[in-house]
């Protein structure tokens, strides 16, 4: 954590609220020298998560009119509180992008209550109705990218076995182990998809050691869902196995190893925000999208992708990028052998069951609770 933050908490915890500076209003226009604040569960450098959220942040930084405040490191606690009454009181931000999962219930909730005037945009939550009008929920389907990594996981695996490395089983991590599966299995309908949950978003040991357990088992494709994926790619690649990479493109990290892997576009979203809001615009408080709004991307293929796999994820993307395409649809029976989506109901990625979604879909080897 640098100085610049420390110093914000510690002013906080010995002074009285400042004025607040230029405010966006509930949902309303920005305007000239707006503050804005991205907060990191994580690492801004991670190769993951928390460095998608930074590309995005440094794109703002390129704007006029605007100031960035960022924090690190900041734990799913009411530390996050703290950190976002600091950025509202001493920096002035009027507009925060809180980005991790846990941060929103309670914390963001709180905060946005005791700040009308503050504009809070979290990644990920669930906002409801019921929830602050000045707080908003983002987030992408990166499923669809995963779905596409799952193709190109299922034309190049030989051993038909693949490893997912997970942090917690909440409904957009299921839905991501989900859509890689059910991608390998139109490359390979005997694919299996093995997955080990560590339990928190960043535990590089318990990582590095589930990699090499699904390594020992024979698996020869991995990918994961947890802040930072240098652990596993490193890992996997040193070991010989095939990686598709998740949150930025990792294919530094193993040249020769990295497939392809389901990458954020934040860069591109939040200068579209910041836009919005300039024009008078409401950004909604359930904000979703894919491909086709450039919200989430594919990375490019690796050189170990053969023709074949190319041509099957590209003609899928360009399914997804044109009219959509549905991942969940009827029948699809779940690794328990429950029917969890019936025949004849398609599930499209605005489907709010979706993001309730509590099961691991047949083909997958492990549990979801």
């Amino acid at each position: 954590m640098d100085f610049s933050s420390i110093s914000r908490r510690r002013l906080l915890q010995g002074s009285a609220a400042l004025t607040l500076g230029t405010a966006l209003g509930t949902r309303g226009a920005t305007a000239a020298d707006t503050t804005i604040g991205f907060i990191y569960v994580g690492s801004r450098d991670d190769y993951g998560y928390n460095q998608a959220h930074a590309a995005g942040a440094a794109a703002l930084k390129k704007m006029a009119g605007l100031k960035v405040v960022e924090e690190e490191k900041v734990p799913e606690t009411d530390a996050v509180e703290k950190t976002m009454e600091s950025m509202i009181n001493l920096d002035g931000a009027t507009l925060l992008f809180p980005t991790s999962f846990g941060y929103y219930n309670p914390h963001v909730q709180k905060i946005a209550g005791k700040y009308p005037k503050v504009h809070f945009e979290h990644c990920g939550g669930l906002w409801t109705d019921k929830d602050p009008k000045n707080a908003g929920s983002y987030f992408g389907y990166i499923d669809e990218a995963q779905y596409i990594a799952g193709i190109v996981a299922g034309h190049t695996t030989k051993s038909g076995k693949l490893g997912f490395v997970a942090a917690k089983p909440i409904p957009q991590v299921l839905r991501n182990i989900n859509a890689f599966t059910l991608g390998a299995k139109l490359a390979n309908p005997k694919t299996t998809t093995q997955v080990i949950f560590t339990g928190d978003w960043s535990m590089p040991v318990k990582e590095a050691e589930a990699t090499n357990s699904l390594i020992d088992q024979g698996i020869d494709v991995l990918t994961c869902h947890v802040d930072g994926p240098k652990t596993m790619v490193e890992n996997a690649a040193r070991r010989g196995a095939f990686v598709c990479g998740y949150h930025v493109n990792q294919s530094p990290l193993a040249p020769k190893a990295y497939l392809t892997g389901a990458e954020w576009n934040w860069e591109a979203l939040y200068p579209k925000f910041i836009k919005m809001l300039a024009a008078g615009q409401s950004i909604p408080n359930f904000y979703r999208g894919g491909l086709q709004e450039e919200i989430v991307k594919v990375s490019p293929y690796g050189p170990a992708v053969s023709d074949a796999a190319r041509r099957h994820a590209d003609e899928v993307k360009a399914r997804f990028m044109a009219t959509g395409l549905t991942i969940f649809k009827g029948p699809l029976v779940d690794n328990k052998g429950k029917t969890v989506i019936a025949a004849g109901t398609e599930r499209g990625q605005k489907d709010p069951e979706l993001e309730k979604m509590d099961y691991l879909v047949e083909g997958v080897l492990g549990a979801a609770a």
